[in-house]
């Protein structure tokens, strides 16, 4: 779980930790275990700009990246400042390899202070997961200020509520993960690059005579 609040206590966190707890929840009725890391990248924005600048990842910033990128299931949540992603949150989405997200699947979340910057999920987050080629659930859960006292979960309204939207997007998050084996993969550190065959040497690894 990614978390890109900046105060604290911050809504964001709190919606990512409800996210996560649904998620939770809902893969234990799966007799699934689940183990959840998160991640406040506050605590990171020092690494994550170095990164930006050097190239080069801090060991605790490595360390943050292989279990961001090796997970069966990724709730990322980010505060929208001038209608969009914060800047730290896009910042860390940079920095790790374009190639890194394929096929994770991916729970996508904001928080604002008016419902009025909601569509940014759909035309901010959603678009950057796809083009990293990570699975982004259908449901998006936004948060305003005054959704944090919305109700129990029942749709009364042209509009779920925001624990019935929490719990869509957590069942659908659930679906993908216990099909994943991310998580257990073991990375070869021989394995080269996709697409990418030295001269004379086969698919197979055969060398061929010139």
């Amino acid at each position: 779980m990614v978390s890109a609040g900046l105060s604290q206590p911050s809504s964001t966190r709190l919606l990512a930790d409800k996210l996560a707890t649904a998620t939770v929840a809902r893969l234990a009725d799966e007799g699934a275990t689940t183990r959840v890391v998160t991640y406040e990248l506050r605590d990171y924005a020092q690494d994550v700009m170095n990164n930006m600048l050097t190239g080069f990842a801090s060991p605790r910033l490595e360390t943050m990246i292989e279990a961001v990128t090796a997970a069966d299931g990724l709730i990322a949540v980010t505060p929208i400042f001038t209608t969009s992603y914060s800047g730290l949150f896009k910042t860390f989405f940079d920095v790790i390899d374009n190639r890194s997200l394929t096929d994770q699947p991916v729970l996508i979340g904001a928080t604002a202070g008016t419902a009025r910057h909601s569509l940014a999920l759909d035309y901010a987050l959603r678009p950057m997961f796809t083009y990293l080629h990570a699975v982004v659930v259908p449901t998006s859960v936004f948060a305003a200020s005054e959704d944090w006292g919305s109700g129990d979960g029942r749709v009364d309204s042209r509009l779920a509520t925001l624990p019935a939207r929490i719990e869509r997007a957590a069942g659908e998050l659930t679906t993908l993960v216990a099909a994943s084996d991310r998580s257990s993969r073991v990375p070869d550190p021989f394995e080269l690059p996709a697409g990418f065959n030295p001269a004379g040497v086969s698919p197979a690894g055969v060398g061929r005579a010139r």
